[in-house]
């Protein structure tokens, strides 16, 4: 029954594109983010869903969409060139196969990216899309949650929709992305407009929000209370009364801490002395042999170059009680690890040229949020200002804010093509393009062109 009920729910979607080509742009989304073909084994991994939707929203814009609005960023140029710099790493990789693997869905996340500002020209749009996004998010984290709340999770154990520990649905990840969430979550619950803004909307966005704190205690990431600590930090500019929110907060956290699964905590313990943890050594020790690894291929390894790393291991852990308490040295041999950081994977993968391109997109972001930030917060306290100026700011901040935590995750997670995040990224390229038409000074000055009161004149349309 669930198969055939996502089955009727995704062929639905592509039925209504066919009069709305923008529906197939968030079936897409939806697909990308949830994957649902992944838990179904007859109908929908048949179809081909993702490549199916994928086309047809490609299709949909170019053929019958309005594109009069639509304009390509400096931001999306950048990303072509990461593109096409990652196809020709790609051509030379250490490890062809292993990157044609990693390419075949990493061009496409990339190429989306792209082309979503593209679709983006009007807030109803705006909304649809972040909604699609959130409650994509929204559908592994209320699951998770709940197992949460029932058998307390465990590091790897926590099983979601999928079962298995790849993509989003791999703990650090769903933990960093569910946390990047927030912000979204809580800005379309006060500024939608799709859905009637009250009590029960409201509800809701806490109940979702509530789940995505839940994760990284379900999945026990340290990487998810990392991104938690930051979103709390950053929050602080945005609320009206601080004192009373971190006094809140602060009660909260006390309150929570006795609930805490004792393995939950001593996993959290690690993050002092990542010699202690053998899955943070090798993390620090991964990282060495990238910076190593660059002096004599600059231009990177292509994807997958982690393959051929060799490494060893010093451990140090507390043995004995009391006055006997002592430090017991392991050494571990290890290969073939993973970056465990966005920042490595790049350098590692795409050498200097990628990791400067990919530091590009994202510092850009964060000052073009920055800038509609602070410009549409004067316009919404002007004098007169309606309410079609004070959602802008928000969701620029909320933009802001979710790639703040991912970027922070980012440290620690190879997550530098993960598709929620350069979604993220297209939505802010559309954002940018988007108000900074209805802010030029064209558009205003036929906005205000007055009415002419001649006799037997039409007025223009």
């Amino acid at each position: 029954m669930t198969e055939l009920g996502l089955a009727a729910f995704v062929i639905g979607l592509i039925a209504i594109g066919l009069r709305r080509p923008f529906v197939w742009v968030l079936a897409y989304l939806y697909i990308d983010i949830l994957a649902p073909q992944k838990f179904t084994w007859m109908i929908l991994p048949k179809l081909q869903i993702s490549l199916l939707t994928f086309v047809l929203a490609f299709g949909g814009w170019l053929i019958i969409d309005n594109k009069q609005d639509s304009r390509f960023t400096l931001r999306q140029a950048l990303l072509v060139v990461l593109l096409v710099y990652c196809g020709l790493t790609t051509l030379s990789a250490d490890f062809p196969v292993e990157a044609a693997a990693k390419w075949a869905w990493v061009w496409k996340a990339m190429i989306f990216a792209v082309f979503l500002p593209l679709t983006l020209r009007t807030r109803l749009r705006f909304e649809s899309a972040i909604l699609v996004m959130v409650l994509s998010i929204g559908a592994i984290v209320i699951g998770g949650a709940i197992k949460t709340l029932a058998s307390g999770g465990g590091y790897g154990t926590l099983k979601l929709f999928v079962n298995d520990n790849t993509g989003i649905y791999e703990g650090s990840i769903i933990s960093c992305m569910a946390i990047a969430a927030i912000p979204l979550v809580w800005w379309a619950a006060k500024y939608t407009t799709i859905f009637p803004r009250g009590k029960l909307t409201m509800l809701f966005a806490v109940a979702l929000i509530f789940a995505c704190m839940l994760i990284p205690i379900g999945t026990q990431a340290r990487t998810g209370l990392l991104c938690i600590g930051l979103l709390f930090l950053l929050s602080l500019r945005s609320v009206k009364n601080r004192f009373l929110y971190m006094a809140a907060m602060a009660a909260l956290a006390l309150v929570a801490i006795p609930f805490l699964p004792e393995s939950y905590t001593k996993r959290m313990d690690t993050i002092e002395n990542h010699q202690s943890d053998e899955s943070a050594s090798t993390r620090v020790a991964v990282w060495m042999w990238t910076l190593d690894y660059v002096k004599d291929h600059p231009l990177g390894g292509g994807f997958d170059a982690f393959r051929s790393n060799r490494l060893r291991i010093e451990t140090r852990a507390a043995t004995g009680q009391g006055n006997n308490t002592g430090v017991e040295i392991q050494q571990v041999e290890d290969a073939a690890r993973a970056y465990h950081s966005s920042y490595f994977e790049m350098l590692g993968e795409q050498g200097w040229p990628g990791l400067f391109l990919w530091l590009w997109i994202q510092a850009m972001g964060l000052w073009q949020m920055e800038r509609l930030r602070s410009r549409w917060r004067k316009k919404a306290a002007a004098p007169g200002a309606g309410t079609d100026v004070q959602w802008q700011a928000p969701l620029a901040n909320a933009l802001q804010q979710a790639q703040l935590v991912y970027l922070l995750g980012s440290l620690f997670v190879g997550i530098a093509f993960q598709a929620f995040a350069l979604m993220l990224i297209g939505v802010q390229c559309g954002l940018w393009s988007y108000l900074r038409r209805i802010d030029s000074p064209d558009v205003r000055v036929i906005r205000a062109r007055p009415k002419l009161n001649i006799p037997g004149a039409v007025a223009a349309n």
